[in-house]
């Protein structure tokens, strides 16, 4: 995702960070970076009052249960592979479509 305006640090990079810096897990100037692209990116901060959202739910509903210790890295996969979809499908299309000839 990128909302199309030049920032100091990309909204991508933001974006796949989002979760360590609500975790509080960003070291000093990794939160510097990520706070000011969210006061200057509305889509981005929208994004992060999303994920904040549903970090809060998650917490509030399965607090109490114990969690396997794969999960994490699992649901990080997953979403790394749905931004990279997401990213082709965004993507122009530079190449031939299949079955296309070119003239000579």
């Amino acid at each position: 995702m990128s909302c199309g305006n030049h920032h100091e640090t990309p909204c991508v990079e933001v974006l796949d960070r989002i979760y360590t810096y609500l975790d509080g897990e960003l070291d000093q100037g990794g939160c510097a970076q990520v706070k000011q692209h969210l006061d200057e990116c509305g889509p981005c901060l929208r994004e992060y009052g999303l994920e904040e959202v549903v970090k809060k739910l998650v917490n509030k509903s399965c607090g109490c249960d114990p969690v396997p210790g794969d999960l994490r890295s699992k649901v990080l996969d997953r979403i790394q592979k749905l931004r990279a979809e997401i990213t082709e499908t965004d993507a122009p299309e530079t190449a031939d479509p299949p079955g296309h000839k070119t003239r000579t």
